[in-house]
């Protein structure tokens, strides 16, 4: 398969991507802003979270989420940096934070997605994929291990869950029941690195964070958001 950008990034490192009604939510891991746009890159305007080390993006339930992995090495340290992984429940206009939980394993994190009300959230410690209920306390509700590492964006569809397997390059297809793989995008070599995934009219739309260009030669090290040929 073949990565084609589609639009220009407004951001060094789009970790995380999230389409609504408003337009396409950016989460950059470098200054951990996240940024409004739409299908044509368009900024419409700029968010500024507490997060740290801005990984995946979502929005439900009428608030921004957004994964923290507590500290970033791309900016100064802030005072709300804490050194720990937390998913942040924000303000969906302005930012400011209204709760927020520990991740699941508690460990690092990258992907979450919002599924009518419950939330789910990748994990290293296992290699799982997890689903909490934020009525419920972020109560786990349900989990299914995953084989291949580095879990990153995640994308919701109607027969199940997409997610990106950024070292390997990947986009897998999980039965969101039993975790059996049901379909597998393998990105072509030098390609686009898929970090930040999100869909849009049946169209997967993925976010290249390797700025600094260790993996990605296709693009020479710059940021990329664009759609997956399917």
């Amino acid at each position: 398969m073949k990565a084609i950008k589609q639009i220009e990034s407004p951001c060094e490192m789009p970790n995380g991507l999230q389409w609504t009604d408003e337009g396409l939510f950016v989460m950059d891991q470098k200054t951990d802003n996240v940024y409004v746009v739409d299908e044509t890159g368009r900024l419409l305007r700029t968010i500024n979270t507490p997060t740290a080390n801005g990984s995946g993006i979502t929005v439900g339930g009428g608030y921004l989420w957004t994964a923290s992995n507590g500290e970033s090495a791309s900016r100064p340290a802030r005072s709300t940096d804490t050194g720990l992984g937390y998913i942040y429940k924000l303000d969906l206009q302005t930012g400011e934070a209204v709760d927020r939980f520990r991740t699941p394993d508690g460990g690092g994190i990258h992907g979450i997605e919002w599924d009518e009300g419950k939330m789910w959230i990748t994990a290293f410690n296992p290699l799982a994929i997890f689903l909490v209920d934020p009525s419920e306390g972020y109560k786990i509700v349900h989990k299914f291990e995953v084989q291949l590492p580095r879990l990153h964006g995640l994308a919701r569809v109607g027969d199940g869950l997409w997610c990106a397997h950024t070292t390997d390059n990947v986009i897998v297809k999980y039965d969101i029941e039993t975790g059996a793989e049901k379909e597998r995008i393998t990105l072509d070599p030098g390609d686009a690195y898929i970090h930040g995934l999100s869909i849009k009219d049946g169209e997967l739309w993925y976010g290249d964070a390797n700025f600094a260009g260790k993996h990605n030669t296709a693009t020479q090290g710059k940021p990329e958001i664009g759609k997956i040929a399917v």
